[in-house]
């Protein structure tokens, strides 16, 4: 399955990128509008993209009277991302949403790779978004934190349906004529592929940490680099930076993939999930 990364194109103003992908996962919503940073937002780097949009969105109200009956015409499931500042206002999002026809899955965008026991913020999160909606409830972790697999078994613990693998790490990129920094915040999320090494290993740490379905990104440009965030552990992959320079990658991706499983003699992605394992996928189900 290939889907989009959060906040990596607007389905629309493509729908027909949109209509390419298994489920469409949108910008991430908050409880109120936010304007987002000041430019510059967004900067290139050798190895990736850096940005500091700050979550620029319409506010939740406006998201569902005015955003998410468009979303729905384009006959495509809808994840919808949502972020608070504490775990009511994630409860408060997620209530929201929970009536919502519209909406097949929520994604708890969740990031604290800056407190001393992120699991115990995780867990409280999950648990308190779970008890205000039935939906499906996918966790979103930062690979900042000292131990993912803790926190990805916290986000189980708590009761989340699945997880979503990795967000952005912080970085910063310096203008080569003046040395100042490129974006107005300074530093920002870097995405692309330099983060692909840390994402398969958070994707690879979580599957053994939790039996949960698992949807792998970061720096994921073509088939074999989908093949490998399977054989990592991941039921699924999103596609981020890729999009900005090749709007028609998940047709292309999906193809290579298809290629690539079919060179090794699969004839399902579920036959390469997990085996990057010793004990390989079998195993894995055996003891959950």
């Amino acid at each position: 399955m290939i889907f989009n990364a959060s906040g990596c194109f607007d389905a629309l103003t493509a729908p027909d990128v949109a209509k390419q992908l298994d489920a469409y996962v949108t910008k991430t919503v908050t409880p109120l509008p936010r304007g987002g940073n000041e430019p510059v937002r967004i900067a290139e780097t050798e190895v990736g993209m850096l940005n500091s949009i700050g979550l620029a969105n319409p506010g939740i109200d406006r998201f569902v009277t005015e955003v998410l009956p468009r979303l729905a015409e384009l006959d495509v499931p809808v994840w919808v991302s949502v972020a608070g500042f504490s775990a009511p206002e994630y409860a408060e999002l997620c209530s929201t949403l929970d009536q919502r026809e519209e909406v097949a899955t929520i994604e708890l965008n969740v990031s604290c790779p800056n407190v001393a026991s992120p699991e115990d913020e995780v867990e409280q999160i999950v648990a308190t978004a779970r008890a205000a909606t039935s939906k499906t409830l996918y966790a979103k972790l930062s690979p900042a934190v000292p131990d993912i697999g803790a926190v990805a078994a916290a986000a189980e613990r708590a009761g989340a349906d699945g997880l979503s693998l990795v967000n952005t790490l912080r970085g910063l990129s310096l203008d080569e004529r003046t040395l100042a920094p490129k974006l107005s915040t300074v530093t920002g999320g870097l995405s692309g592929p330099a983060l692909r090494p840390v994402a398969l290993a958070a994707v690879f740490a979580a599957r053994r940490a939790t039996r949960l379905p698992i949807v792998g990104m970061g720096g994921i440009e073509n088939g074999r680099h989908a093949l490998e965030f399977l054989a990592a552990g991941a039921h699924a992959c999103a596609l981020g930076t890729v999009l900005f320079a090749d709007p028609y990658a998940p047709r292309r991706v999906r193809e290579e993939l298809a290629a690539q499983l079919a060179e090794r003699g699969f004839a399902t992605p579920v036959e390469a999930r997990s085996l990057a394992h010793p004990e390989g996928e079998a195993d894995l189900r055996a003891v959950a």
